[in-house]
């Protein structure tokens, strides 16, 4: 397995240069996608390219998982499951280390990239202008692909509820993150506070610099992705009661593994094959990530519906100009 690094990646303007005309396609159904893209079943996924000449079957595959820690910790956990991807399809697979949301989409939709664990909130963003089709998520021991988003605050904070934020400094992870911008955007606003206008938003750029923050008082509080608090929870990286949950949400759906939507049916056919035959249990996948007990289908369509609404409410766009608001500040 060899790792790419982010230098590897071409200006962003070269890789959004794929959007020409000359790319786009006409189509009866295309929704939000792309203009390259065509949505022929409804699913909102863009379809594989009928002409078997735009179907890629590359000999060596590109692996990236979402940046929401340091994307070095997870290099060796994946290394397991990325073995048994490389037995599965008989391809040599590389590690891409995408160091921002935007990085990791930008890879797919100029080619580079071509299975890929990504974030809740930017699997939109990566379904309609990478064409990313996510295909399971990891299931956890009750049966669940959810997380939540919680609010935190250090132990001693006088903060006990959401309307305490007013005044406050807290922080977002980035403009895109599901649990950690859009999702108390809109939560929030509907018990009262507005964050950017009741409190100062500080964008933090992952949740464990959020999470640590937040140990550290760096931050008054902070909304987070509840299993990432979980997994550093167990690493040790804090005690159990430094941190206070003044807020849960109802459960989101989690990391969305997935393709690009033009490799050759039967190269994805054995992708699936190997999410659903990976032995999680006795892999460091699962020492890592402990609620969970392997791989599950998953349906765009239905279980991002609330985060399309989120979105949606938010006034997010999945444009060229969106994509580019995934870069946290």
């Amino acid at each position: 397995m060899v790792r790419i690094s982010l230098a590897a990646l071409g200006a962003v303007a070269m890789a959004l240069a794929l959007a020409s005309p000359a790319h786009a396609q006409s189509c009866a159904n295309r929704g939000t996608l792309d203009a390259r893209y065509c949505d022929a079943d409804n699913d909102l996924l863009a379809d594989t390219p009928s002409d078997k000449a735009q179907q890629k079957n590359p000999d060596t595959l590109v692996f990236s998982y979402t940046p929401v820690e340091d994307p070095a910790v997870y290099e060796n956990v994946f290394s397991d499951f990325l073995a048994h991807l490389s037995k599965v399809t008989g391809k040599r697979i590389r590690w891409f280390s995408a160091e921002s949301y935007a990085a990791q989409i930008e890879a797919m939709r100029s080619g580079r990239l071509h299975i890929a664990g990504v974030a809740s909130g930017p699997t939109p963003f990566a379904v309609n202008l990478a064409g990313f089709v996510p295909i399971v998520a990891m299931e956890r021991h009750d049966g669940g692909v959810g997380y939540t988003l919680q609010l935190i605050v250090p132990k001693d904070s006088p903060i006990k509820s959401i309307a305490d934020l007013k005044g406050k400094r807290v922080a977002h992870v980035a403009p895109s993150s599901n649990s950690g911008d859009t999702a108390p955007r809109v939560l929030f606003k509907d018990k009262g506070v507005e964050p950017g206008k009741d409190y100062e938003v500080l964008y933090s750029g992952k949740h464990d610099n959020s999470i640590m923050g937040v140990v550290n008082k760096d931050y008054d509080a902070a909304p987070v992705a509840s299993s990432v608090v979980d997994r550093m929870r167990a690493r040790g990286m804090f005690k159990p009661d430094d941190l206070r949950i003044v807020y849960e949400s109802a459960p989101f759906p989690r990391t969305a593994f997935g393709i690009s939507h033009d490799l050759a049916p039967e190269l994805q056919d054995k992708i699936r094959q190997a999410f659903m035959t990976f032995d999680f249990k006795n892999s460091k996948l699962a020492k890592e990530f402990k609620d969970e007990k392997g791989f599950k289908a998953l349906s765009y369509k239905a279980d991002w519906a609330d985060i399309r609404t989120i979105q949606r409410d938010t006034g997010i766009v999945y444009t060229q100009d969106g994509l580019s608001k995934l870069k946290p500040d």
